[in-house]
């Protein structure tokens, strides 16, 4: 087992220093998802910190999938806009994180449970507590399902600011498996949007992310694609998009959301005035 310690300041920084050290110190692993002939993944345990999180250039050219697909998992952590997906006795998705984090459902408790509504109210009693987290394992569930979370917990604290000046919401997340290369990127993304209206609702600025994996890996599927991507930061300065330059591919994805006939009125709603946000910058 290898493990990684990588500081930076930006998002898209942090995340290509880490997927390139478990390319070069990752341990050799099996895995549960590899086809015959696949090589044993690498693998390292790592904790990411992200001293300004909201910086631009914010988003790395290079992360596997488009602008819009960012903005689509966006929307999924944040507003649920495919919880109505969840429906593992059809062969559907077993679960989502918005589903986990707004509407946690407990054993024994009728009524599901909004952790992040109640991260919130913790934090603006006690802005320091200690206590303001939000979990996704479902040890009744998570332990016998074939997709269960990786995502674990998120732990949030408000810092005061020096000279009692305006805090900043500081949030740490806990992930037990997470795809380096395929869906790191995205994650550390939709985290700190969440952290973003989080902290708007609290009144403070957004401050540092801290993303701690346990398995924090490249799979052997994924090598030649991923030689293609080192290739690419060898030969590439410019190598990050702003959310400026993003915004309209953004509302593209909006409105890819917006052309599903299954979406939930609720759901409509809340990305017709995402679509507005975006179009007014």
């Amino acid at each position: 087992m290898k493990s990684i310690h990588v500081q930076a300041r930006t998002l898209p920084e942090a995340w290509e220093t880490a997927v390139r050290r478990c390319w070069e110190e990752g341990a050799r692993f099996r895995t549960q998802y590899d086809k015959p002939g696949d090589p044993p993944s690498r693998d390292v345990a790592c904790l990411i910190h992200v001293a300004e999180p909201f910086a631009e250039p914010r988003i790395h050219k290079a992360f596997p999938g488009g602008l819009d697909d960012l903005e689509v998992y966006r929307a999924e952590v944040l507003y649920g806009v495919h919880d109505h997906w969840i429906a593992p006795a059809e062969g559907k998705w077993e679960y989502t994180y918005h589903e986990r984090l707004f509407a946690y459902k407990a054993p024994g408790v009728e009524k599901p449970i909004d952790q992040i509504a109640g991260v919130v109210r913790l934090l603006k009693e006690t802005p320091h507590t200690r206590r303001a987290q939000a979990v996704t394992w479902q040890a009744w569930k998570d332990l016998g399902i074939h997709d269960p979370a990786c995502l674990q917990r998120m732990w949030f604290r408000v810092e005061e600011g020096e000279g009692g000046g305006p805090g900043r919401l500081n949030l740490a997340i806990h992930i037990r498996s997470n795809d380096a290369f395929k869906a790191a990127f995205m994650n550390m993304y939709a985290f700190t949007e969440l952290q973003k209206e989080a902290a708007r609702e609290l009144g403070v600025g957004p401050g540092e992310y801290l993303h701690v994996a346990d398995s924090f890996h490249i799979y052997g599927s994924y090598f030649a694609e991923f030689e293609g991507f080192l290739g690419m930061i060898a030969r590439r300065p410019d190598r990050y998009f702003t959310t400026e330059f993003a915004r309209p591919i953004f509302e593209d994805g909006v409105r890819r959301v917006l052309a599903e006939a299954d979406l939930p009125a609720d759901k409509r709603l809340r990305m017709e005035q995402r679509l507005a946000e975006l179009a007014g910058g």
